[in-house]
């Protein structure tokens, strides 16, 4: 279900792409946003994983620096069947994860020094569980795609809205069509990204189900999520940045209040009751 939800989600944010390229500039502009859409996505398909490790100072490690750390992945890892990914450690309080990379045979999963204090093995089990999932369903690549997206329309649609305001003398219809180019930079934006939250939550929801699935554990990563989302109340993350925050297992403003439709992450609780329901076989 939340597969088939991502989909329309994808199909909708496509079709809002489109329609802002073909109101801006007809055929051509219609072509020239998916020209720039291809060129973006290329670049964040190949260096993302690159520049987001960069970006939280994430350094790889071994099994020798950390093996429990170390074993937990490579040993999920064989349970899901999938390549073993880099393991890269952020010297950072704040409780944390995230898996990167453009495939599964070119991953990484990135846990905080925090998280590493605050969870015992099993708690981390589900944990790397859930990245694991991630990586095996291609959301990254899909999260990718999805803020490209949003990045590229805002950039166009504000290229148009500038166009109108200084575009020179215009007679009534000109007007007309200014007012509807202004609404259309500010209505625009704020479609596409309320589009790729929707898609983060979707896809969250189904990391919890596969991370599940591979742990075997469903409430082993339930009792993660509540000791992450106190941590994260406790210790916010500093430096996180807001087109990365998607990234995270749980969301790393979580202590300052969001509403759920502003939100890249689902509400805690309601994670937690749907993998009691996957426990109880009720999923």
């Amino acid at each position: 279900m939340n597969g088939f939800k991502t989909a329309i989600l994808m199909a909708f944010m496509m079709v809002l792409f489109l329609i802002v390229g073909r109101l801006i500039g007809g055929e051509s502009g219609m072509m020239l946003a998916f020209v720039l859409s291809l060129v973006m996505n290329f670049g964040s398909y190949w260096f993302s994983d690159k520049i987001v490790l960069s970006m939280y100072r994430a350094h790889e490690v071994t099994r020798e620096q950390y093996p429990q750390l170390y074993d937990v992945v490579e040993n999920l890892a064989m349970k899901a069947e999938m390549p073993m990914p880099k393991v890269y450690v952020m010297d950072n309080p704040t409780p944390n994860a995230f898996a990167t990379g453009r495939n599964p045979q070119h991953s990484a999963v990135a846990v905080t020094t925090g998280i590493l204090k605050m969870l015992n093995r099993d708690e981390l089990t589900g944990v790397i569980s859930h990245e694991l999932s991630h990586i095996k369903n291609r959301d990254i690549l899909i999260g990718t795609i999805a803020a490209t997206l949003v990045g590229t329309i805002t950039f166009i649609a504000r290229m148009a809205g500038w166009a109108a305001m200084f575009g020179g003398g215009r007679d009534n219809r000109d007007r007309d069509n200014v007012f509807a180019d202004l609404a259309l930079m500010i209505v625009a934006p704020i479609a596409a990204m309320l589009i790729q939250m929707a898609i983060s939550r979707s896809r969250e929801f189904m990391a919890d189900e596969g991370g599940a699935q591979i742990s075997g554990e469903p409430m082993a990563l339930a009792s993660a999520l509540n000791k992450l989302q106190q941590g994260n109340k406790l210790i916010p993350m500093t430096n996180a940045g807001a087109s990365s925050s998607h990234m995270f297992i749980v969301n790393p403003f979580s202590g300052k209040s969001l509403m759920k439709l502003f939100s890249t992450h689902p509400p805690i609780e309601e994670r937690i009751a749907r993998l009691k329901e996957i426990a109880d076989g009720r999923r």
